[in-house]
């Protein structure tokens, strides 16, 4: 995993070459993907995207933001994880990777949701 700082590399690097090129070069189930409002963390995010997964049915997937620097990252990521703390119905996955952070809805099975993470896609597209 990249180092929690930004680095140039990081800084140039944006969230549909994670989304796009990586995840689906990596062959993971990735469907339409399109911008978030600036509602969704709007100053504290470089970067908003929704991104649809065929497989868990209609409207169905998560987010992916890149985020300006650590501390809002850590905030949104925090955000998501008491969420599901205060209820099962609103639990999410949530990983970060640098100044990225992927937020999948409950329906994806946790091995699904492993891809995104092990495969290293963000990884790669920092290298």
């Amino acid at each position: 995993m990249a180092a929690c700082g930004s680095n140039s590399k990081e800084a140039s690097v944006t969230t549909n070459d994670v989304v796009i090129q990586s995840f689906k070069d990596d062959g993971l189930d990735i469907g339409d993907v399109s911008d978030l409002e600036n509602k969704e963390f709007g100053d504290t995010r470089k970067e908003g995207k929704r991104i649809l997964v065929p497989s868990l049915g209609e409207d169905a997937g998560g987010r992916l933001f890149m985020f300006k620097d650590k501390k809002g990252l850590e905030k949104a990521k925090s955000y998501y994880d008491e969420l599901g703390k205060e209820s099962p119905l609103l639990y999410s996955h949530t990983h970060a990777n640098g100044l990225f952070l992927i937020q999948m809805n409950s329906d994806m099975k946790d091995a699904e949701f492993e891809k995104f993470k092990n495969k290293n896609s963000m990884d790669k597209a920092l290298k």
